[in-house]
């Protein structure tokens, strides 16, 4: 018999089922979803916390962690990508997308929350096991040890480039934006280190629910009845919901008496309607009205003065969506499915008119994270001729002595000022109305008559308005 016949052999480690986390399984799901289809996370987080709660996995509290996993990672992508980056022996694009959403997940568990080390690493180790397998799951394991090894702020020591050399780089790493976004927003600004990066770390935090009460339907008195509900800061429609604030549970918003609608996009549609205007003031226009929160209001606000709100919008499904929004409206309205560059309505027809174009969102970061990721600086040239065309309709739509608003969720210059230049330079018979007298209480609005929103400055997305007269 041989010596190593003669040895004991040692027993077999019992395998051991990995144990599923709800929580955590749910957070991946979402982050795939995320990254395979191009998702938005607001889209596909809600019906897989419904499903959850009603299965019976899920608490209020189950709910707030899965969420702030979701929205979290997705806020700190590119912080946590380079993090990552450097605790990885291979090129960032070789990791499989699934192990790296795992990753993402564990570093946002180490460096963004406040759950102890080594239970995100446990936590995080688990999924790997559920999701990936055990090998993939060793991976896992070594990565994040890695990265336990330092705090946020000794870890951006390590992988940001200093301020003083390479600023937009710098800021970009910190405050997970893509350097071009960075450099945009910072334009848009008019400089400062201070701006932006209060900006930046503003589009990272978590937006507050907001209501919008619509005149005739709802009250704002009525929504402050809620549990969790504090007045708007500028709209006297508005009402915020405290962290935890569901709005499907609340009555007003179920029957369609009121809806969620940033504050922001609210003071566009109030602008418009309080532009100064003589004659006639019986027909209003939403040119590009899906899904329906400005129309709904502005519909309200015309009924409430004897006026139609035509709201048509491209694309026929978003058009059922304007059509669900204002159901029951108090007054007349008309909804129609038509493309706002060849109108099928007569010139001169209306006495205000809104177009918010479509754009890059880049002024609703805060709400989808992964935009930032998503858009590049290409796009801006490919909404350009779009966006033009639609403001020109919008003028030739709008009867001489009428007023135009030319809106969008974007500060990118590019997108705001250089289209309503370009436009009006062949359009001498306009004029552009100081929109800020009609946002009255505001503070930094700079100096008009365009207005510009910001997150930090105002607590709203940044959305962008111009009014604009006919005078022949």
């Amino acid at each position: 018999m041989s010596e190593q016949s003669r040895r004991p052999r040692r027993p077999a480690k019992p395998y051991r089922r990995p144990q599923k986390d709800p929580v955590r399984i749910l957070a991946f799901e979402a982050l795939r979803a995320v990254d395979e289809r191009d998702a938005y996370a607001n889209l596909v987080l809600p019906p897989l916390l419904r499903k959850a709660r009603e299965k019976g996995d899920f608490d209020a509290r189950d709910a707030a962690l899965a969420t702030e996993l979701v929205y979290g990672t997705l806020r700190r992508q590119g912080t946590y990508d380079a993090v990552i980056a450097a605790c990885v022996d291979r090129p960032l694009g070789e990791v499989d997308p699934p192990v790296l959403d795992v990753l993402s997940l564990g570093v946002h568990q180490l460096l963004g929350t406040r759950i102890p080390s080594h239970a995100a690493v446990s936590a995080t180790v688990e999924l790997a096991r559920v999701v990936l397998g055990d090998g993939r799951a060793r991976f896992v394991n070594a990565v994040l040890r890695k990265v336990a090894q330092d705090d946020l702020d000794g870890w951006l020591e390590k992988v940001a480039p200093p301020y003083d050399e390479d600023p937009e780089d710098h800021l970009a790493v910190v405050h997970s934006h893509p350097r071009w976004i960075v450099s945009a927003l910072w334009d848009s600004l008019g400089g400062g280190r201070a701006g932006i990066e209060d900006l930046l770390e503003a589009d990272n935090e978590r937006p507050e629910v907001t209501l919008v009460a619509r005149p005739g339907r709802a009250t704002a008195e009525e929504l402050l009845r809620e549990d969790a509900a504090v007045p708007g800061r500028w709209s006297p429609y508005a009402v915020r919901l405290a962290e935890g604030g569901e709005p499907g549970a609340v009555e007003a918003v179920r029957e369609g008496r009121a809806g969620v609608q940033d504050e922001g996009s609210q003071l566009v549609a109030l602008a418009l309607a309080g532009a100064p205007l003589e004659g006639s003031d019986s027909r209003w226009l939403d040119g590009c009205a899906g899904p329906g929160g400005k129309a709904a209001l502005l519909a309200a606000l015309a009924a409430e003065r004897g006026a139609t709100l035509l709201a048509s919008e491209k694309q026929p499904h978003r058009a059922g969506l304007v059509a669900r929004a204002l159901a029951g409206n108090p007054g007349p309205y008309q909804v129609v499915a038509a493309d706002g560059t060849r109108p099928p309505w007569r010139p001169g027809t209306f006495d205000r008119v809104l177009m918010d174009v479509p754009c890059t969102g880049l002024g609703a970061l805060r709400r989808r994270p992964e935009a930032r990721w998503r858009r590049r600086p290409e796009d801006l040239d490919s909404f350009a001729p779009l966006q033009r065309a639609l403001l020109r309709t919008a003028l030739e739509s709008v009867r001489v002595g009428g007023v135009v608003g030319y809106a969008t969720c974007s500060p990118h210059l590019a997108e705001t000022r250089a289209v309503v230049a370009d436009v009006l330079k062949q359009r001498p018979e306009t004029e552009l109305i100081d929109a800020r007298p009609l946002l009255p209480d505001m503070p930094a609005l700079g100096e008009g008559p365009d207005v510009q929103l910001w997150p930090h400055l105002h607590g709203t997305d940044a959305m962008y308005l111009a009014l604009i007269r006919r005078t022949a």
